[in-house]
């Protein structure tokens, strides 16, 4: 089976402990980055500076209240950069403000999902988030254009 990598774009530690139990949990073979903010992933994922020898991610999970550049800014970056599009991303946010979805969606987000209150429903959405994202789909699997 394939290494998954899922880059966690998250500013709360604590939900990064969870998210990432939550992931090893799991069977599947992969690998969680974290990073803290928006300039901090766009870092990661225009490989620049202490990223410069990544590989790119299957996945974003994408948090939308970020410090420095939130994710909607973000998300508009990434969805904008030919070289990034193409890469799910899974807003994981607190917020259920509807202009939040509309403009998540506006800004091509694969999908906005609401964390959960309790550990519980969090290890089962991402449960979910693996078997559907990492498992089922069929992501691109050149990851030379994606190292670029």
């Amino acid at each position: 089976m394939k290494c998954r990598t899922i880059l966690l774009v998250e500013d709360n530690q604590a939900h990064v402990r969870l998210i990432r139990e939550a992931f090893r949990e799991s069977q599947l073979l992969h690998e969680t980055i974290a990073v803290k903010d928006g300039i901090e992933a766009m870092a990661y994922l225009r490989r620049e500076g202490q990223y410069a020898d990544v590989l790119l991610p299957d996945a974003i999970l994408l948090d939308l209240n970020l410090p420095r550049k939130d994710g909607r800014e973000v998300l508009a970056e990434l969805k904008s950069d030919p070289t990034l599009r193409h890469i799910p991303v899974l807003v994981l946010t607190t917020s259920s403000n509807e202009q939040d979805v509309r403009d998540s969606y506006d800004l091509h987000a694969n999908c906005y999902i609401k964390k959960p209150q309790n550990l519980r429903q969090l290890l089962s959405i991402v449960d979910r988030i693996q078997q559907f994202w990492l498992e089922t789909v069929t992501l691109p699997s050149d990851r030379i254009d994606r190292a670029i």
